[in-house]
């Protein structure tokens, strides 16, 4: 599947470095402004933006209410956002449910949201995740060590240049007490990708 793509990527990606020259040679950005720019973006790009974004969204529910009418219009009251270079990616969260568990992938490439979840890890960009987890979701969740209840739909979410995806994951049991910081604390990156249950 990849090598179905692996031609346009990488004309866009040659036409984003000749673009870049252009700009430098006309004196209209500067390289290592760019390169710091690009660094302090990574540098705040973490899964510890994601966990915040559900811990919140778990003890306020019209922040839950907004973030998944619009993600975009609600990240900014924690201090976040998806706008990562010049322009902002489109967020769409999708909630986990008794009824209902979500997996993001991009079939195309690797697409993903950078800011809210880190850099991605290297099974998610693997061929075999791309085109499996969609064909047979199940399978990739157990081998994961998640399984799923039979009466569980499962939502396969395709990320894309213009819009990326955040499982919402279900609030775990027992953690009516816990604070904002704690429940951070319980959410990994799998769970906001939906291969984890949090």
């Amino acid at each position: 599947m990849s090598e179905d793509h692996a031609g346009p990527a990488a004309t866009l990606a040659a036409r984003v470095r000749h673009l870049e020259a252009l700009l430098e040679q006309r004196g209209l950005i500067d390289a290592r402004e760019l390169d710091r720019s690009l660094e302090a973006f990574l540098a705040r790009a973490s899964p510890a933006n994601g966990a915040r974004v559900v811990a919140r969204a778990w003890l306020d529910e019209g922040f839950r209410a907004r973030l998944l009418s619009d993600a975009n219009a609600a990240l900014p009251e924690l201090g976040l956002s998806m706008r990562g270079g010049l322009q902002e990616q489109r967020l769409k969260v999708v909630q986990n449910t008794e009824q209902q568990h979500n997996v993001i992938v991009c079939t195309l490439c690797s697409c993903y949201p950078i800011a809210l979840l880190g850099p991605s890890p290297t099974w998610y960009k693997s061929p075999a995740y791309r085109s499996r987890v969609v064909r047979d979701p199940r399978a990739v969740l157990r081998e994961f060590g998640f399984e799923l209840e039979s009466a569980v739909q499962v939502n396969v979410w395709d990320a894309s240049a213009e819009t990326r995806y955040m499982v919402l994951p279900r609030r775990p049991a027992g953690t009516d007490n816990l604070n904002e910081q704690a429940l951070a604390a319980l959410v990994t990156r799998n769970g906001l990708i939906g291969v984890a249950p949090a």
